[in-house]
């Protein structure tokens, strides 16, 4: 009884563990965002970060529990400095601009982000990787096999991360600021704290009293903090500070994302994200114009319209100018809308109150798959493919898509970052991968190059008839009012040279397709942003962009022999291939979900409870497999041919998942396939976790085995806990920015394989030297 009184806080503490850091990592991940002006490539180092940091706790701090005699102190002071460093890093992200001498929506280069994410995540993520060491090391005290405890600990700990995550996508991200959720993480870190150092007897004052004291003034301070107005106070403080200059007047997050609503005078903005992404009453008249009325124009009688993004605030009130029957807005949070209702002008209200306009909350890809209805232009109203999400508008399958949805002489509008002065390298490739991919799929493609270039592509002939003076006359017949959309404008526009210069400036000899599975126009726009905020590193992303599977199959090659010949010279370094063999393990877990949520995103929208669903699907596959065989443990006497199978079917997997996912997505239109492949997600995204849960049990007898002792259990369990972050890391900062990318689904994957096989030969070799029972 006593023992299971003194080991119930200690349970319960590791399922905080791991609610707490997928909470803490969230929440940080989405303040920088809005800060960095997030895309793929901030996305990546963020999370690369995390991971890292996470890493050095839980090896480098986590080495010293096997020297220091007050571990359960410890394991709490790292409880407290990780509740306390929370808030604290909140309140860096909003207010680090301002030590870096910059203003609201400025971009930062990588160096900066690179930096920047690391010292604020520093404090939070350092202690947290640090309490996996200390808590394995505390539980191996209940436990007589190390092995055991360490796997305990890991399914513990990944079952917090299964609450923390549903509790923080479906619940507290919605009804709670950042600082709210923070001092709630801290106040039952404190009181898990208290209950772990709560004496049971009286003995003479000891250090653990004291601890214990300073614990329970903690949660007094964080029960005072949560249910006081001062979480709203530092919230509103620190919104002033990150948006300096700019009056706030509402801030509110969504399941999809930030949006921060300044005022001056009767202008509203409307930020997503950090973005200006609305602008009322009066917008970007120039822009607005140019796009809608080009568009409107180009068409002979343009009835049925869709819009993708972007229409309120200016685009739908040029649009209704003229006589259409029927305008679809996609948009996929609903938040934006309801705020701009809630700050509501003139513009805004006549748009939203046309009884024309019908509004469809939901991913404008699923949107144009399953509409029955036809149309004569399609606006994307977003911009160049930033992230994986966006890039499914872009692709050469959704233009596809598209075509079928339009009318005999429908087109499809989109913009992309442009210049008439110079086009550089990165703007080239960016502007010719799209031109490509639409020529690609459609009959007639035109450009009006600009600042903002203006793509039209169609498969009527007409659109490439259609002159200036054409325009003008269909401009003065149907009698719509503009502002500065006049003749002259239309004749300088429209003028030959323009589109001569354009043309001789994107001169290229690659032809570069955009598609689902090998979206080349997320690492273009990447490089052309780097080439922008970050210039020194130009040279970086060329070499990037030759990346290739005989490059990567290559490397490995070489690696994998030098380190052969290495461990066959040196058999005690072969110890060492258990923990590659679990940072590759990390890397490649890290990449095949990514490609396992990239695929569903591409094929099925972005849902974002259906995507929380496979993530959750993932973990419980880890918290399942961790569970069974850490019960069997202390009965395997093959550990290392299970090991070995375990790596087997991590390559197997790796090789099979292209195919299955992809092989049946051109059928989607039958409901049948729908549904199955549908299952087919869950099923390979649960099968991916259940092969990682496997492995790490597993590898800590294996490892335990070859350095008996029990002063080893916190060295193992830092070191290979250690090491599967740090593959996590290489996959975070990689899979969406370089592999995915350049590389595509399919090769990304054998890529895998092919690293998941060189750790398997170097396992084999250890086996050789070592010649274990």
């Amino acid at each position: 009884m006593n023992r299971g009184m003194k080991i119930l806080p200690l349970k319960i503490s590791f399922l905080i563990m791991g609610a707490s850091g997928i909470v803490a990592q969230i929440v940080l991940l989405r303040e920088l965002l809005i800060s960095f002006l997030g895309n793929e490539l901030t996305l990546g180092i963020i999370l690369a970060n995390w991971l890292i940091l996470e890493a050095i706790g839980s090896f480098i701090i986590g080495k010293s529990v096997e020297k220091v005699k007050k571990k359960m102190e410890v394991y709490v002071f790292l409880q407290i400095f990780f509740s306390v460093a929370l808030p604290f890093s909140i309140y860096l992200c909003r207010i680090f601009k301002n030590i870096l001498l910059t203003t609201p929506g400025e971009g930062l280069g990588f160096a900066p982000i690179l930096y920047s994410s690391f010292l604020i995540l520093l404090p939070v993520s350092i202690s947290h990787g640090a309490l996996f060491t200390y808590g394995s090391k505390l539980y191996s005290r209940y436990e007589r096999d190390g092995a055991t405890s360490i796997g305990k600990v890991y399914i513990l700990e990944t079952i917090g991360s299964i609450i923390g995550g549903l509790l923080i996508t479906f619940l507290l991200v919605q009804y709670f600021n950042s600082f709210e959720i923070a001092f709630m993480i801290s106040l039952i870190n404190a009181l898990v704290s208290v209950s772990l150092l709560w004496p049971e007897k009286k003995p003479p004052f000891q250090i653990r009293h004291f601890s214990c004291f300073l614990s329970i003034l903690y949660v007094m301070l964080f029960l005072f903090l949560l249910f006081s107005s001062i979480p709203n106070k530092i919230h509103r403080s620190s919104l002033q500070l990150q948006w300096k200059g700019l009056n706030v007047i509402h801030n509110e997050n969504s399941i999809y994302g930030n949006i921060t609503v300044t005022q001056r005078g009767e202008q509203f903005t409307f930020f997503t994200d950090g973005l200006p992404s609305i602008t009322t009453p009066v917008p970007d008249i120039a822009s607005i114009e140019d796009i809608v009325h080009f568009s409107m124009l180009f068409h002979g009688k343009p009835e049925s319209v869709l819009i993708l993004s972007g229409g309120a605030g200016g685009m739908i009130h040029e649009i209704l100018k003229y006589p259409v029957a029927r305008l679809d807005y996609v948009e996929l949070d609903p938040l934006l809308l309801s705020l701009i209702q809630k700050f509501p002008t003139p513009l805004t209200q006549s748009e939203l109150a046309d009884p024309r306009v019908k509004i469809h909350y939901t991913d404008g890809r699923f949107f144009v798959q399953k509409t029955p209805d036809r149309f004569d232009l399609i606006f994307i109203g977003l911009p160049a493919p930033q992230e994986l999400q966006t890039n499914r508008l872009f692709s050469s399958e959704f233009f596809s898509i598209a075509r079928k949805k339009m009318n005999p002489n429908g087109i499809i509008v989109l913009t992309l970052p442009g210049s008439l002065t110079y086009i550089s390298p990165e703007l080239r490739d960016l502007n010719g991968c799209i031109l490509d991919t639409l020529k690609s799929i459609f009959k007639y493609v035109r450009i009006i190059p600009g600042d903002t270039n203006l793509y039209f592509a169609s498969d009527s002939k007409s659109l490439e008839e259609v002159t200036a003076p054409e325009m003008v006359r269909r401009l003065e017949e149907r009698k719509i009012p503009t502002s500065l959309f006049t003749r002259g404008y239309i004749e300088h526009r429209l003028h030959e040279r323009w589109l001569n210069w354009f043309s001789k400036s994107m001169e290229r000899k690659e032809v570069h397709i955009n598609s689902d599975f090998r979206p080349l126009g997320v690492f273009f726009n990447l490089s052309y942003w780097n080439a922008l905020f970050s210039p020194y590193l130009s040279k970086v992303f060329k070499v990037f962009e030759k990346f290739s599977l005989g490059l990567s199959l290559g490397i490995t090659l070489f690696l994998t022999a030098s380190l052969s010949i290495l461990f066959l010279k040196k058999p005690l370094l072969s110890n060492y291939s258990l923990p590659y063999s679990i940072f590759t393990s990390g890397f490649a877990d890290m990449m095949l979900h990514l490609a396992i949520i990239f695929t569903f995103q591409t094929l099925y929208g972005y849902l974002y409870h259906q995507i929380g669903l496979l993530i959750t699907v993932f973990m419980v596959g880890i918290a399942l497999s961790s569970f069974f065989i850490t019960q069997r443990l202390d009965r395997i006497e093959k550990g290392y041919t299970l090991f070995l199978w375990t790596e087997l079917s991590i390559i197997l997997f790796s090789l099979l998942l292209p195919f299955v996912l992809s092989t049946p997505s051109h059928h989607l239109e039958k409901t049948s396939i729908y549904v199955l492949l549908y299952a087919t997600f869950l099923i390979m995204s649960f099968l991916c976790g259940i092969l990682v849960g496997f492995q790490f049990p597993l590898a800590t007898k294996i490892y335990l085995k070859t350095h008996s002792g029990e002063e080893r259990i916190g060295h193992t369990a830092g070191l290979l806990y250690g090491a599967d972050l740090f593959g996590g890391f290489f996959g975070g900062l990689f899979g969406g920015i370089l592999l995915l990318p350049v590389l595509g689904l399919k090769e990304s994957c054998f890529m895998m394989a092919i690293i998941k096989m060189s750790s398997l030969t170097l396992l084999l070799i250890f086996m050789k030297t070592q010649k274990p029972k």
